[in-house]
């Protein structure tokens, strides 16, 4: 069982930010694992990177990621901690 999720937040300004979601009853860690994923889902868009010219020049992939939606950075991923 796990008490809380963490949410790892790298913002366009260079701060990484943790952003912890404490449960209450603690729950399972497939479970925590799936909240993760539906919260980057929810809070974020992937894109898989900047277009390099017109149509079919193919996309800059070191640009990928789950970028947030309110624009302030990008998941870089999340855990499950006691």
């Amino acid at each position: 069982m796990v008490k809380s999720l963490v949410i790892i937040i790298l913002l366009f300004n260079g701060d990484v930010f943790y952003q912890q979601i404490n449960f209450n009853p603690p729950v399972d860690l497939m479970n925590c694992l799936a909240l993760g994923d539906t919260y980057r889902e929810t809070m974020a868009t992937h894109s898989w990177g900047d277009p390099l010219g017109p149509p079919g020049f193919g996309f800059d992939h070191s640009r990928n990621g789950w970028y947030l939606n309110n624009g302030t950075g990008t998941v870089q991923g999340h855990f499950c901690s006691n």
